[in-house]
């Protein structure tokens, strides 16, 4: 987090051009949560704006998730917040989107969930990956075009992730892992996954309940294996049963999920290893001899 006077009226006035609407702000309350960005809810003639601030080395970061926010929003399955303007004023980056208001959380919503979810899997393309490169949390993420999804993995994830992780992760990480990815074919001999809109990056601190129903916001976009999407819903404390209960009544998973979601989570503990530091190498490391004990 960074401490820096903001330009409030230059976002207001960029708000006003973007909605043809004007905007003055009456009320502007800092909201808790995000561990890299700043987060403010704005208020003013009847409008509500949700805000992220942070320096402007960000700036792409910030265009990069109002394009996954519009990605994930076109197929209109699952509630997205829309992203309305983002840029750079006195040396700060800022992103605004329409403001949801919460609710609890209730058995309807969570099931609504995963039957959105599913249906927002079933958009796909001819290839995995993206037409742009975006981040994963601050990571830089590459979503160069393929044709074969063992290939993309092998590439743009966890080789991507085990060089970041070279200066400091040690032998045994690097030689198991350049190992594990020599050998991620064996995990796919009988799956061929299509590419599907993936939301990336979908933690449970990454989806609320609004009065408008689930939403989910934080992207990590690309197309990719929808069983990535799954296995981080596992990760970090989870989703509850009752989401991947109407997930599989709705689009039923592959039998070999449950091993493949391993390999599928490296990636996200590989990069919180190259995120936050040591306390995530001895996981990465579990990991990894837990799917080379599939290889034998």
């Amino acid at each position: 987090m960074f401490h820096q006077t903001t330009n409030w009226q230059s976002i207001a006035k960029h708000i006003s051009e973007t909605t043809k609407q004007t905007f003055q702000i009456q009320n502007q309350q800092k909201i808790a949560g995000g561990c890299i960005n700043n987060t403010y809810h704005l208020e003013g003639n009847n409008q509500n704006y949700f805000v992220k601030i942070n320096t402007a080395q960000y700036q792409d970061m910030f265009a990069a998730e109002a394009d996954g926010l519009k990605e994930l929003r076109k197929p209109a399955a699952v509630k997205v917040p829309k992203p309305l303007c983002w840029g750079t004023t006195d040396n700060q980056a800022y992103l605004v989107m329409e403001y949801l208001n919460r609710q609890g959380e209730n058995h309807s919503t969570s099931s609504e969930l995963g039957q959105q979810l599913a249906r927002l899997h079933q958009e796909t393309r001819p290839k995995f990956g993206w037409h742009r490169d975006n981040y994963i949390g601050s990571t830089p993420q590459v979503n160069t075009q393929e044709n074969d999804w063992v290939t993309f993995l092998q590439k743009y994830r966890l080789g991507f992730q085990l060089k970041l992780a070279a200066p400091y992760s040690g032998k045994k990480l690097q030689n198991n892992g350049e190992r594990l990815i020599a050998e991620i074919g064996h995990f796919f001999t009988d799956y061929q996954p299509q590419p599907s809109l993936l939301h990336g990056d979908l933690w449970s601190g990454n989806y609320a309940i609004t009065t408008e129903g689930p939403v989910i916001y934080d992207p990590a976009v690309y197309y990719g294996d929808r069983e990535a999407d799954i296995a981080m819903t596992e990760l970090f404390g989870g989703f509850p049963k009752r989401f991947y209960d109407a997930y599989q009544e709705t689009w039923p998973l592959d039998s070999g999920y449950s091993t493949r979601k391993v390999l599928y989570n490296l990636y996200h503990i590989l990069n919180h290893l190259n995120l936050f530091g040591g306390g995530y190498l001895g996981q990465a490391e579990n990991m990894i001899a837990s799917l080379l004990s599939e290889l034998r």
